[in-house]
Formats: C-alpha cells, sequence, structure tokens
C-alpha cells in the first residue's frame, strides 16, 4: 500500500511511535528531498536505510505509475519534508493514480502546520479555509485576495518570509488594515514566535524583516446584515427561474441567515400582491 506519513514540522519530539515503527521496517520510501530523510532518520536514530526514491513537484506525476506499481508488492512510504505530505507537498497525483489503480493508500496522522498555527492563533476554529501559498505576481495575489474578500471563515495560509511583508500589505488593502490576523513563525522549534494584530500593524512588523517557516492565519470577513427586501427579491427571482418556493426560501435563507420560514411567508403574501 501508499502509506501517507506526518513527519514533525520542527521538533523532532513529535515523531509519533507509529512513524518510527514503520520507518524502522520501511523498504521504500517517496521521499520531497532524500537528504532531508536522512537526516531524519539519523535524529530519530532508526539504522534502517531504505530505497529512497525523490518524489517532488517537479517529478511528482511522472514518478506515480512507477511508485503503484511498487506499491501492489509492498509498502511506499511518503514524506514530506516536514507536516502531512499532499498538503501543499508533493503526494497528491500519487494518491489519485493509487485510487484509480485500486491500490490501498492510508494514512499516519501527525504533526500539521495548518492545525497548529490555527489553534494557537485564537482566531474562531469552528470553521476555516486552507488557501495554501498565495501567487507570487501582486497582480495575480490581489486577485486571489478580492476572491476572498467576503470569506467568514477563518482563513489560514502559508508564506515565504521574503514575500510575508509584501503579503500581508496586500492582505491589509483587500481586507481591510483592522482585520485580525497572526503570523505565526517557526512552530514548534526553538525560536517560535505567534505575533498577533490587524493586519495593517503585522506588514508594518514584517517590513523589518522576517526569518523561518511562516503560516499566516486570518480572521474572516464580519458577517453582513441581510436586508430583508433584497432577500424576498432573490427569493422571487429563484422562484421566476422555476426553482420550488420552498427550496428558494431555503436556500437564501442559508445565504443571508435571515428566517427561512419569514422569506416564505413573505413571498407568499408578494405572489398574492
Amino acid at each position: 500500500m501508499i502509506i501517507l506519513a506526518a513527519t514533525p514540522i520542527g521538533n523532532l519530539g513529535d515523531a509519533s511511535a507509529r512513524l518510527v515503527e514503520v520507518l524502522a521496517s520501511a523498504t521504500v520510501v517517496a521521499a520531497e528531498d532524500t537528504r532531508v530523510t536522512q537526516r531524519l532518520l539519523a535524529g530519530l536514530g532508526i539504522d534502517n536505510r531504505p530505497r529512497l526514491i525523490a518524489l517532488h513537484e517537479h517529478n511528482e506525476r511522472e514518478r506515480a505509475t512507477e511508485l503503484v506499481e511498487l506499491a501492489r508488492d509492498q509498502d511506499v512510504v511518503v514524506l514530506s519534508d516536514a507536516g502531512m505530505p499532499t498538503v501543499s507537498d508533493p503526494g497528491f497525483p500519487l494518491v489519485e493514480a493509487a485510487a484509480a489503480a485500486g491500490v490501498d493508500v492510508t494514512v499516519i496522522p501527525g504533526p500539521s502546520a495548518v492545525l497548529t498555527a490555527l489553534a494557537v492563533s485564537g482566531l474562531p476554529t469552528d470553521r476555516f479555509t486552507f488557501e495554501g501559498f498565495l501567487p507570487r505576481k501582486q497582480g495575480e495575489r490581489l486577485s486571489a485576495l478580492r476572491a476572498l474578500a467576503a470569506e467568514q471563515r477563518t482563513m489560514v495560509f502559508f508564506e515565504s518570509p521574503n514575500r510575508l511583508a509584501a503579503s500581508l500589505a496586500d492582505l491589509a488593502e483587500v481586507f481591510g488594515g483592522e482585520r485580525r490576523a497572526v503570523v505565526c513563525r517557526e512552530l514548534t522549534k526553538l525560536h517560535e514566535e505567534v505575533r498577533r494584530g490587524p493586519l495593517a500593524v503585522l506588514a508594518e512588523w514584517a517590513a523589518e524583516g522576517v526569518r523561518g517557516e511562516i503560516v499566516v492565519v486570518v480572521a474572516g470577513a464580519p458577517a453582513r446584515e441581510a436586508d430583508p427586501a433584497t432577500a424576498l427579491d432573490q427569493v422571487l427571482a429563484l422562484v421566476a427561474d422555476g426553482v420550488r418556493l420552498k427550496d428558494a426560501a431555503a436556500e437564501v435563507a442559508e445565504a443571508t441567515g435571515l428566517s427561512r420560514r419569514d422569506l416564505y411567508q413573505a413571498a407568499l403574501e408578494a405572489r398574492k400582491a
């Protein structure tokens, strides 16, 4: 089978007993960076020397078929440099190919920079969205952020320290400088830092230069107060398009937070009028 194995994002003490057990007996390891994997094995005191196959963003689609065939006869352990493979790291094309070929895929859970940053942020955790890395070019980055301007869920981003200041400035421009955010740096490592504040303040701080692995957590947009009259127009428009009144009222109620029953009754009265 294919075994997706989460590795420590900084502190080797976070390696699970299952991870150590699997690596100690693995015969094939597909690694984002084989040198990082060799250091991990040494750091965990593992003497096993499995066959290491490079699996990175430039070759993962070509390597997927080879690894799937290997996994028919033996376990293939998949490692990224840190955290969970496939999450902004190599692995997804391999899992996709394995699923299509009927080869089993399993996971050794473990550290995740996304969930670690979200948990420590102090921002709402009940609903969130992971957006990965923002585009490198400012124009594309601004377009991506404008598409998220109304997102009400907490948002988690990865960012390069070299682009952090520019990205925070763009976030402040699109979302508003007062929007709450958190920059998590070097999570679980010796120099871990969690800095909270408005986007504008964080952008000014980052302009002085920041090092290390970065995760940015941003509060969602505040809920807009729905206009009942506009919501009623939306219900009637859906009905005019052939949607059942009950379903139209439910759809608009979910989008606006207004009462489904009130919208339904208002639409009935509007149709009678």
